[in-house]
């Protein structure tokens, strides 16, 4: 069984040291690296080139939104999961922006931790309930009603109904698996649909999608 390697980026020791043992103890996992710093973590993802990377966005030497941007220009496959106690929107969307594969709060049920990270290695994009929360009130601070969003967004690209409610789903923070059920269709049929939309929208993935999708909502873009 091949193992997904993982690198932990944290300035906290007891945090990097608490990871560390919870990860280690699945079977699929193997933490190959810590780092204390962004640089530190660069330089370690550089090297070794882990599956993924658990990176804390308040690092000195360098923060984990500039690291972000070196690892995926030096290491582009390697999956990024920026871990944080700050739920800021500008670091969400600037994180997505720049490659991540999701976030993950510090205080996370540890379970909950462990799925997530095989989800984001399978290529699903992580945005747990808090965070997506957060896009959601900065939505609503741009719009009075969802016919409101709705309308700004039609102005710019033309969705269909069906298009709309996955746009809602996707910025809710929904995998292709819950957005399947919730619709009550096939995950393959999910797929397709979302596949369709990121080509409407003149995306190659979630996170960009996110990120499109805010632009229509809020900005005008």
């Amino acid at each position: 069984m091949n193992k997904i390697t993982i690198v932990i980026a944290d300035d906290q020791l007891l945090t990097r040291e608490g990871l560390r043992t919870i990860l280690d103890l699945e079977d699929d996992f193997e933490v190959i690296g810590v780092a204390k710093n962004g640089l530190e973590a660069c330089e370690i993802v550089e090297d070794l080139h882990p599956d993924l990377v658990l990176l804390d966005i308040q690092m000195p030497m360098m923060n984990g939104i500039a690291a972000l941007k070196r690892m995926k220009m030096n290491c582009p496959k390697t999956f990024i999961l920026i871990l944080t106690t700050f739920i800021e929107t500008d670091y969400i969307v600037e994180g997505m922006a720049s490659g991540a594969s999701g976030y993950m709060l510090k205080d996370m049920d540890g379970d909950k931790m462990i799925a997530s990270i095989r989800d984001a290695v399978s290529g699903q994009y992580i945005l747990p309930a808090a965070v997506a929360a957060k896009l959601v009130e900065r939505m609503s601070r741009f719009s009075e009603d969802q016919g409101q969003w709705q309308r700004s967004s039609l102005d710019r690209v033309k969705l269909t109904d069906r298009e709309l409610e996955l746009a809602q789903l996707i910025l809710r923070g929904l995998n292709n698996r819950e957005i399947a059920d919730t619709l009550h269709i096939a995950e393959g049929t999910a797929r397709n649909y979302i596949s369709n939309l990121y080509s409407k929208l003149e995306v190659v993935d979630r996170a960009q999608a996110i990120v499109r999708l805010q632009g229509l909502s809020y900005f005008g873009t």
